[in-house]
């Protein structure tokens, strides 16, 4: 039987794309708006499931965009400290009450759209040449 992988060149076009961070804004959106509906628990599952996987993919995109600032800059710094809450927020247990569930998926919610704030800020100083 013959083995099907993928070609190195599509998994560097896969490494090479920026994140999307509009879709992980608009996945933050929906509970972190005043107006937001509720979600039952089963698409609160499936949701929270979707911010643990912006977080996890823009983790290293942050630390990449960080470690290419000078040691001793603040933005580095504050991404850095923001990338250390995003991991501990990434442990938060997924049981307990539907108020209990629904402040945790608030907090991942909170974390991701500080590292997109991060993600931006970094892209913008390196984009200006500093």
């Amino acid at each position: 039987m013959r083995q099907v992988t993928a070609s190195p060149s599509t998994v560097e076009q896969q490494d090479s794309r920026p994140p999307d961070i509009k879709t992980m804004r608009d996945s933050a959106h929906l509970l972190l708006a005043e107006d937001a509906e509720l979600p039952v628990l089963d698409e609160l599952d499936t949701f929270v499931l979707a911010l643990r996987g912006h977080i996890q993919l823009l983790i290293p995109e942050v630390s990449q965009a960080a470690g290419r600032e000078p040691k001793d800059s603040i933005p580095r710094y504050c991404a850095l400290a923001c990338i250390g809450e995003a991991r501990n927020k990434l442990r938060l247990g997924a049981d307990g009450t539907l108020p209990i569930r629904l402040s945790s998926a608030r907090k991942l919610a909170r974390v991701l759209n500080a590292l997109c704030d991060h993600y931006e800020n970094l892209s913008q100083y390196q984009g200006a040449g500093r």
